[in-house]
């Protein structure tokens, strides 16, 4: 079955789309990349999103004019990655605006903005969307989804492997070895904490609006690393918390960054204030995703994909931080880093079509494995070159 994945992550940059051909056993399928495509959100959405995601009020006229031009843009990279309408399916992310992970006794929730039924008629193809909900009805956090993917696409090897995606949070997968003591041992996975959220937006500051993020890590290349505060600053509880954890800009955003900014201030002359504060962010990036990888069971290599791999001096800060791991690209196994998350989707959009659970309980903490996303057809009736499949907008097995 040919099937469109559509991601949008943290970052809040733009559209990635893939275009995958998948059949077999859903736990372990046969797949290939077909195409494709990656679109930027335009500069004023972009901001419009980033405000909302960190808490700014918005009137709900406005929420609902962002979410039609959000679902415009996820249509136009679906069709630059597919013009000639090949896909059967669609699996969309949407744009998280806020999550909430479970906390003393509360469920969680999660709010990803799209209007799926609108996606649908855009495309003439039926859509799989919502994929975070039937998790947090469960117990579950929701977040991240992307490890029980990486487990049915990649596997295992000679030891624990892990996948880490250096996107606007840093999250991690740990894949059990395929052989030996640990060969059953359930998946982990976790979101680190920030990566390319407050690098952004302290460029952005920086700036004046002019850059939105340092390219290969230049800027912060000309600066000082402040070690000790990098050292008290992963003390801090959600560092110090162990999994099933998850986090986004909600807490990793603007007023975190200005926290950040002040206790640099007092330690570095205002002249080099914004490459000592790139310098610093940059590498506490890597030491939480560090931190975390010298926890057991401690894996053999760490597979990177993300916005992140871009910046060398990211790159370089997690290569020295985590001496003894073989660190290289998901590109290697012939997944660029921008068609990860979005081959994710495309997966668990076909794993709804399937019947198949699409979470880990071992990863989020929910009480059983669910099928996730609600499925939505054109308004028109049948869609357009779709080969069958349940007609459904309940998410099926929550």
């Amino acid at each position: 079955m040919r099937v469109l994945g559509l991601m949008s992550g943290t970052s809040a940059d733009g559209v990635d789309a893939v275009l995958a051909e998948l059949s077999g056993a859903p736990h372990r399928p046969r797949w290939r990349l077909l195409a494709s495509a990656a679109v930027a959100y335009p500069p004023d959405l972009r901001r419009r999103l980033v405000a909302l995601g960190q808490g700014d009020p918005l009137p709900s006229a406005e929420i609902l004019e962002l979410a039609e031009a959000l679902t415009e843009q996820q249509a136009e990279a679906a069709r630059a990655c597919d013009p000639h309408g090949q896909a059967e399916l669609v699996g969309c992310h949407g744009q998280t605006i806020w999550h909430r992970p479970p906390a003393a006794g509360r469920r969680g929730s999660s709010w990803q903005l799209l209007q799926g039924p609108l996606l649908a008629e855009l495309l003439a193809k039926p859509v799989v969307f919502d994929f975070r909900s039937a998790d947090l009805a469960l117990g579950g956090q929701g977040a991240p989804l992307v490890p029980a993917t990486d487990a049915a696409l990649l596997g295992g090897i000679g030891g624990w492997r892990a996948v880490l995606n250096l996107g606007g949070i840093a999250n991690l997968t740990l894949l059990p070895p395929a052989s030996g003591p640990d060969r059953n041992a359930p998946v982990r996975g976790w979101d680190c904490g920030p990566a390319n959220t407050l690098l952004d937006l302290a460029v952005s500051q920086f700036s004046g609006g002019r850059l939105s993020f340092d390219a290969n890590g230049t800027w912060a290349r000309q600066g000082t690393i402040h070690e000790a505060l990098i050292a008290r600053w992963l003390q801090e509880p959600y560092f110090r918390q162990a999994p099933p954890k998850s986090t986004g800009r909600e807490s990793f955003g603007g007023p975190d960054l200005e926290r950040r900014l002040r206790e640099l201030a007092a330690l570095t002359p205002d002249d080099r204030l914004a490459a000592d504060a790139l310098a610093t962010l940059s590498s506490f990036a890597a030491a939480v995703v560090a931190a975390d990888l010298n926890l057991q069971p401690r894996p053999l290599e760490v597979l990177v994909a993300g916005g992140g791999c871009r910046n060398g001096v990211l790159m370089e800060q997690l290569r020295r931080r985590c001496r003894g791991l073989a660190v290289r690209p998901l590109q290697e196994l012939g997944i660029a880093d921008c068609q990860r998350e979005a081959l994710a989707f495309a997966l668990l959009a076909w794993w709804h079509h399937c019947g198949h659970p699409g979470s880990l309980p071992s990863v989020t903490g929910a009480r059983q494995a669910a099928v996730l996303g609600v499925r939505v057809e054109p308004a028109g009736g049948a869609s357009r070159g779709a080969s069958g499949g349940r007609r459904s907008r309940e998410a099926r097995g929550a």
